[in-house]
């Protein structure tokens, strides 16, 4: 009985060698240009994401990084408990969340990359293409006599859906004549289909649109919004959130908690740095830092040969 329990513990010594080395190895192989990453993608923000990492890994060809989407809620879950080590977010970690961090001895790094905007929709049959955030409000706090048919919001757990409910100071949405789905795209979707509702959306999803999309979105209009101490309309553009005249507007920022030098750290380099600011700009949404441009001034004009 003896022997076989030393057979048994030297297997398992070097199944855990084996298991160990091989963890080392992977650590080894990463690096901060290369190597392969799960990045967990707050779904509003997602074509942005996409973006940056399609150039990233077509600049650097030992990166594989695979996006994956969930709602806010979910997301920060996956962090807190380990489960992601690299997040794309539509908001900062709160004092609560940054404790939990620092008393499993772990330092995230918070990287700001884009400006983006939560943006109201509505049919196209609506002329009417102006709204006061002020009637939103009013309508999330069950006040019915705000000329608002309806709000469709995506994943209950989604960061537009907590921005929304923090705004009008209110713990749920609507019990009534409110209406949530899983997706931007399926609230796109249903704003196309039902005239007097308004949709909450990720403005990247507008700008941005997947090409089965297209059509859909040419049936909605983009409101533009009054804000609570404004007297006037301003629209989820790149000018206006710039101004910081947009009401809707906010922070996305890259959360990396690896703990080491690797891919997560370069990722987040390259979404803060020249190129992925020039993949904001060009998406719509606004850099945290804008991309420099050089011009070449000439003092002679110099004529064709004839």
């Amino acid at each position: 009985m003896l022997k076989y329990s030393k057979v048994f513990g030297l297997i398992v010594f070097v199944f855990l060698f084996a298991m160990c080395n091989q963890k080392s190895k992977n650590e080894s192989k990463e690096t901060i240009l290369k190597g392969s990453l799960d990045v967990t993608v707050d779904e509003t923000v997602k074509p942005i994401v996409d973006d940056q990492v399609a150039v990233f890994e077509g600049t650097y060809y030992g990166a594989k990084i695979a996006v994956k989407p969930k709602s806010e809620v979910e997301l920060i879950n996956d962090l807190l408990n380990q489960k992601a080590k690299v997040v794309v977010t539509a908001r900062n970690l709160n004092a609560d969340e940054l404790k939990r961090f620092e008393k499993s001895k772990i330092n995230p790094r918070v990287t700001p990359f884009a400006v983006d905007a939560i943006a109201l929709i509505s049919n196209k049959s609506n002329n009417d293409t102006l709204i006061a955030l002020k009637s939103v409000i009013d309508f999330m706090q069950g006040k019915k006599d705000t000329g608002i048919k309806g709000l469709v919001f995506d994943n209950p757990n989604s960061s537009t859906v907590r921005y929304m409910k923090e705004l009008a100071k209110v713990k749920d949405i609507p019990a009534t004549d409110a209406f949530s789905f899983k997706t931007n795209d399926e609230v796109i979707k249903f704003v196309s289909e039902n005239d007097g509702m308004i949709g909450i959306v990720g403005v990247n999803w507008l700008y941005q649109p997947s090409p089965n999309m297209n059509e859909t979105i040419s049936k909605i209009n983009v409101l533009s919004v009054k804000g609570l101490n404004d007297d006037k309309y301003y629209s989820p553009t790149q000018t206006d959130i710039a101004l910081n005249k947009y009401p809707l507007a906010r922070d996305l920022f890259i959360i990396n908690c690896q703990g080491y030098n690797g891919l997560g750290m370069g990722l987040a380099s390259f979404m803060a740095g020249e190129i992925g600011q020039r993949i904001v700009l060009k998406s719509g949404l606004m850099p945290v830092k804008t991309p420099s441009r050089k011009l070449n001034i000439r003092t002679q004009i110099l004529k064709d040969k004839e």
